[in-house]
Formats: C-alpha cells, sequence, structure tokens
C-alpha cells in the first residue's frame, strides 16, 4: 500500500496531508503563512517562510501518521517567483505573490503584442502571471542567481534537482502551450532570453529524492495547486469544471487534449501532464476571495470566516459590491480596479455589506461560468467546489443562485493535495488509471438554485454594471 507526503505550499498557508493508497487520510498539519502588502500593488512572502513551513509540516504530518511514507509530493502556488543562488539555494529576493501588481508597466509597454503572446501562450499578458514579475525583479531587485517559481526553489532544497511541471510552466507566459516547452521568442518579449531555466517534467515523473521527511524517498506529483485541484475533482472529461475558493477563487474547465484559444477573456493552460495524457484547461480567475473575507475581518464586520452565516443579511436591501481589492482578472483583465460599494442607505447595516461581499464573490464566479460555456459551447450543468469558503451556506447558496446550476461541495478541503497525491500514486503504480490513482467521492453537500433565471440575471446585469463602471473609472484617472 501506497503512502504519501503531499504538501500544499499556498499563498495563506501550508498544508502537509498524509494519505494511504487508497486515499484515506492518515494525518494533516497546517501552518499560516502571512503575505506582506505593500504599496504599488506589493505582495511579497519571505522564501524562508515558505521552506520552513513545507519543512516543519511535512515533519510533523509523517510523524502524526505513525508510519514511513514512500513518496513526497508537491503542489505549489503557480505564479509566484523569486531569485535565488543556485549554488547555496539562498533566497536573494523576498518571493515575488501571484497577486503583486507591480510589472503592471512592463506588460503595458508590451501591450501590442498581447494578441501574439495570447495566441503562444494561451494566456493574457497581465502580471498575474509569472514572467512580468520576473522580468520586474530582474529589473528592479537583482540580475544575481536564477529567476524560477518558487516550486522550483523548493524542489531543489529536498532533491537538488532544477526542473518544474509542465503545468506550472505553462502558466509562465514563457512557454509555447501546444509543445509544452519554453519559447526563445517569448524569453526574449520579456528580457529573459539569457535566463537559464529549469527542465520542463512530466506531472507524474519522479525527480528525486529526498530524507527531508525520514527515509529517502522519491519526490513526485509536481503540479499547480489549482489544477491538482481539478484532478482531485475527478474533473477527467472535457465540460467537468470546478472552483476552488482560498485566498482567490479559481474556475477551471477541462477541454481535452486540446489547449482552446479563449475568446471570452479566459486562459488556457495544461492541467496535468502525464505518460499518458496531457489534457488542458481553461480557467478564470477572481483575484479576492477568502482575501476578501481576511478584509471584512480586519474592518471588524466579523470575527472570523466561521461568522460569515451568522453575521450575513439573510435578504439584501439592495447593497451591490464589487470586491475588486486586488484588481478584476477576467474577462476584464484590470489590474487597477479597486473595490466598490453601492446602493447603501441609512438603513444599510453590517449584515448587508457583508452579504453584498459574498454576493460578490459569487457573481464574478457566474461570470466566468458564462465566459466557459461560451468558450466550450456547452453550458456547465454543475459546477464542483473546494476550499475554505465551501463551508459558508450563504456563499454556496448565493453560488448555485447566480450560476443558476447545482454546487456540489468536495467532501475534503484538501483537494490539492490529495491530487498531488494521486499523481505520486500513479508513477508509483503504473498499472493504476488515473479514475483509480485519484478514486471516486461523493459530494458532502449540494446546493440547488432557489432563485429563478429572471432574478439571477437581474442581479448579474445590475452587478455587471456596477463592474463595468468600476473599471471605466479606473482607465479615466
Amino acid at each position: 500500500m501506497t503512502t504519501v507526503l503531499a504538501i500544499d505550499q499556498g499563498t495563506s498557508g501550508t498544508k502537509a496531508v498524509v494519505v494511504d493508497g487508497q486515499g484515506a487520510t492518515l494525518a494533516i498539519v497546517e501552518a499560516a503563512l502571512h503575505p506582506h502588502y505593500g504599496d504599488g500593488g506589493a505582495v511579497e512572502q519571505d522564501p524562508r517562510d515558505l521552506l520552513a513551513s513545507v519543512m516543519d509540516t511535512g515533519r510533523r504530518a509523517v510523524a502524526a501518521a505513525g508510519r514511513p511514507i514512500d513518496a513526497v509530493a508537491l503542489a505549489n502556488q503557480g505564479e509566484t517567483v523569486l531569485a535565488w543562488d543556485p549554488a547555496t539555494g539562498a533566497p536573494l529576493t523576498p518571493a515575488i505573490v501571484w497577486q503583486d501588481r507591480r510589472a503592471e508597466g512592463i506588460c503595458r509597454a508590451l501591450s501590442d503584442n498581447a494578441p501574439w503572446v495570447a495566441q503562444r501562450t494561451g494566456l493574457v499578458l497581465d502580471p498575474y502571471f509569472s514572467a512580468p514579475k520576473m522580468a520586474w525583479l530582474r529589473a528592479n531587485l537583482t540580475r544575481q542567481g536564477v529567476v524560477t517559481t518558487v516550486d522550483t526553489w523548493l524542489v531543489h532544497h529536498l532533491t537538488g534537482q532544477f526542473v518544474t511541471d509542465a503545468a506550472t510552466a505553462s502558466r509562465s507566459l514563457l512557454t509555447d502551450v501546444d509543445a509544452v516547452a519554453w519559447d526563445p521568442e517569448l524569453l526574449d518579449l520579456f528580457g529573459l532570453g539569457a535566463e537559464e531555466l529549469p527542465r520542463i517534467v512530466r506531472c507524474d515523473e519522479i525527480v528525486g529524492t529526498t530524507r527531508a521527511f525520514g527515509p529517502e524517498v522519491p519526490v513526485v506529483g509536481l503540479i499547480v495547486d489549482q489544477q491538482a485541484a481539478l484532478l482531485a475533482e475527478a474533473c477527467w472529461d472535457p465540460g467537468a469544471a470546478k472552483c476552488t475558493y482560498g485566498t482567490g477563487a479559481f474556475l477551471l474547465a477541462n477541454t481535452g487534449e486540446t489547449a482552446l484559444r479563449s475568446t471570452a477573456g479566459l486562459t488556457s493552460s495544461v492541467a496535468w501532464h502525464t505518460a499518458t495524457q496531457t489534457p488542458y484547461c481553461v480557467d478564470g480567475q477572481v483575484y479576492t476571495a477568502a482575501s476578501a473575507i481576511r478584509w471584512i475581518k480586519n474592518l471588524g464586520f466579523i470575527q472570523s470566516a466561521s461568522d460569515l452565516d451568522s453575521v450575513a443579511a439573510t435578504e439584501s436591501d439592495g447593497t451591490l459590491c464589487v470586491p475588486a481589492l486586488a484588481g478584476l482578472a477576467a474577462p476584464w483583465w484590470r489590474p487597477d480596479a479597486t473595490a466598490t460599494f453601492t446602493g447603501m442607505t441609512l438603513s444599510t447595516r453590517t449584515e448587508h455589506l457583508v452579504l453584498a461581499v459574498l454576493q460578490g464573490i459569487a457573481a464574478q464566479v457566474a461570470t466566468l461560468c458564462t465566459l466557459v460555456t461560451s468558450d466550450l459551447g456547452t453550458p456547465l450543468t454543475r459546477l464542483r467546489v473546494d476550499g475554505g469558503l465551501t463551508r459558508s451556506r450563504t456563499l454556496m447558496q448565493a453560488q448555485a443562485d447566480l450560476a443558476q446550476i447545482p454546487i456540489d461541495v468536495y467532501p475534503s478541503p484538501h483537494a490539492t493535495p490529495l491530487g498531488a497525491a494521486a499523481l505520486a500514486r500513479l508513477a508509483l503504480n503504473p498499472r493504476l488509471t488515473l479514475a483509480e490513482a485519484v478514486g471516486r467521492w461523493q459530494p458532502s453537500a449540494v446546493y440547488e438554485p432557489t432563485w429563478s433565471a429572471d432574478r439571477a440575471g437581474e442581479y448579474l446585469s445590475s452587478w455587471t454594471a456596477l463592474a463595468e463602471a468600476t473599471t471605466t473609472k479606473e482607465s479615466r484617472k
């Protein structure tokens, strides 16, 4: 029986889960992380904190499981980058988080190339992705060492290898999405042509071994966090979709063996790359989900996320919120957009504002569902969801009402590490099918729409007009 230590190194925390060969969870250890939010759209993390959290949670999880592990899998936060010394492994800069907006000027300077970049990469020319942040880091922080996504640095500390997985590489703006290979023309466009880049590996490839968590075991199952959740939630067929509600909210839909070029403002990238298949996915992003909840907590509206359902109003008073606290992604791609409340009166109370924020998050995800439908040519029939905010009944019901489809809640809050663990099992036992490696699951809750289609349409029409007004206002500054 294969026992895997799967580590999910995320923006707000690191989670280590030990699972057995049947996918049963034997131990879970979590550690909170606190990104630094600074002026000019800066969002940074101390790389040493990231590494320490991986080592500490992993070791404690193995100890709590009480049995030897057979492999280590690692899911990463995707587009976060840093510079580091390949000789010593020492970080040379902070980790520049995916939410960081300081590379906006670089993207503006390259805007004439945006259509070509989208065709080559499947992505949008935006600071969210790795390459603009890498270029900004080189221009403003250091020319020393190598500059990579965080996963490469963490894997180097575990194994001594210099690699990144295909799914992560496809999120960089530096790869040909069809060939899944570094593209010299893209590297030159971002001024990164002279950089030493990691080898791109399969998600089920054994990349090395580590003794960091006990006896020497292989490291395998490298993948971006959102794609790992897509895998865990059994979104194997074209049209199957999931949304993860974490620091942001991320909706991904499987598109099969073809990398679609979105006509709706979404992005296209590798879902996972194994020895037998390379499916792709389209995805849309909501930059602030749990981070918006943290914001209203800091304002004193709630004491913790667990208060959302008890505090939120049962009915809206007409207040609308576009919670664009870190800009707006698809379909607007306006990193300069800011949050907006409207419709407030003297009778508006805290509970109405909390409900408006939750509905605003759900409205963005519902918008993404519509965009995915446009790209796929067929409507979504259900949406699978995971992440901490799925515990909010108010948010999940709002999601069902506004998207007008049933919402299936994944039964574990650990979809990302479970997806990485499935890839490790697939590598260690090639006779397994993907379905066998992942296992079947039943939703812990199902939310059916209670609003009529007309009511949902009216709400989304008003909310979309507010979002459009927000981006128009920002463009006039």
